[in-house]
């Protein structure tokens, strides 16, 4: 079962690695396999939520998401988003971006490293706020609650994420532009840049999230519809037919799949240009990350549930947060791509120790209740 659901997986992470060994030696092996790790802990909790609306559609509409609606993830935004990144930051066609990486790397450095003050401005801001609206939510689940808890309370204040955001986006700004005017460099006008690509970021996660809140509202309004008419019918003397959503609602369950999708996908992009600006290693990296997102779909689907593993959806946004403000340092200092990638996985693997020394401290509780219930019912 396993192998059947994971094979194509497996299949491209070896023919991944082994392609960036041979662009780039060990060193890119090491960057694309941080990448690919990344990727999966930050997608993890998209393959369950994807499961959890999928599990609702028909065979059809199943089939459907899973074959054009994750080439669409793959390629669309995994594959082609970081190409446009780089081409419109550095002012090139998208053709001409991929042409430059492979066949003179040199210059591509040079455009992608000038632009790179733009990328890490927009891709900070975007990451920030995913982060600081999860860290402000007040959740059931806690991992580190000391910090949560507090922060719970801290987030019942209007629009706090957005202020915190925009404050942090000023000070990298004006540090920017002081540093670059003390060193005398021609980096200065840059700031004004650096501002206006946070805002753009701290833009389109609003639209994105706009977006997904549409499309939610949307699916319950046809969720709703289809339960009434169950309704009707078993009023009618005709047995629930359980029959899963088709036709419209299945569509728009489409369309709000995609949309979260691409939200998702967006922290694991933008993420990576905190590791590297090699847009070839990216897509690789990428690439094999966002397959086993489909496989761990389809595998949650037919199998049930992984979200046993409760504290990985805070590792992976604390993983975020800590590449949202390597990002934003980044502006200014140079930081090694290793380590940048070792934090996120170091937190992302502390969730899941985490995790699993939780469910073991569980089974041991309801092992020690059962051992008691006995006894009392001997006595």
């Amino acid at each position: 079962m396993v192998l059947k659901t994971f094979g194509w997986s497996f299949a491209v992470t070896a023919l991944g690695l082994v392609a960036a060994v041979l662009f780039g030696g060990w060193t890119a092996f090491g960057i694309v396999a941080i990448l690919s790790i990344l990727e999966i802990s930050l997608s993890f909790d998209n393959a369950v939520v994807n499961a959890g609306i999928l599990k609702k559609m028909n065979a059809f509409w199943q089939k459907i998401f899973l074959t054009i609606g994750i080439l669409i993830a793959v390629f669309g935004m995994r594959l082609v988003f970081p190409v446009v990144i780089v081409a419109i930051s550095a002012q090139l066609g998208p053709i001409e971006a991929v042409d430059l990486a492979l066949s003179d790397k040199d210059r591509y450095q040079e455009l992608v490293t000038d632009a790179h003050p733009a990328i890490a401005a927009f891709g900070g801001m975007f990451l920030l706020m995913i982060f600081l609206d999860f860290i402000f939510e007040d959740r059931d689940i806690k991992w580190l609650a000391w910090l949560e808890r507090p922060l719970a309370k801290l987030g019942k204040v209007d629009m706090l994420s957005v202020c915190i955001a925009l404050v942090i986006l000023l000070i990298s700004a004006m540090t920017f532009a002081t540093n670059a005017h003390q060193h005398g460099g021609g980096h200065a006008d840059k700031a004004e840049t650096v501002l206006l690509s946070g805002i753009a970021g701290l833009i389109t996660y609003m639209i994105v999230g706009g977006l997904s809140g549409y499309f939610e509202d949307k699916l319950e309004e046809e969720e709703e519809r289809e339960h009434e008419e169950e309704e009707k019918a078993e009023r009618a003397g005709k047995p629930r037919t359980g029959v899963a959503l088709a036709g419209k609602a299945a569509f728009f369950m489409f369309l709000y799949l995609e949309v979260l999708d691409a939200s998702f996908s967006f922290d694991g992009v933008i993420g990576a240009f905190a590791i590297t600006n090699d847009i070839v290693l990216m897509a690789l990296g990428l690439g094999i990350g966002a397959m086993y997102v489909r496989s761990l779909t389809v595998y949650l689907v037919r199998q049930g549930t992984l979200d046993d593993y409760v504290y990985l959806e805070h590792g992976a946004h604390y993983a975020i947060g800590a590449l949202a403000l390597i990002l934003l340092v980044t502006i200014q200092y140079q930081i090694h791509e290793l380590i940048t990638g070792l934090i996120g996985v170091v937190l992302i693997g502390a969730s899941f120790w985490s995790s699993v020394r939780r469910n073991k401290a569980l089974a041991e509780a309801e092992g020690n209740a059962g051992d008691k219930t006995e006894v009392s019912s001997g006595v």
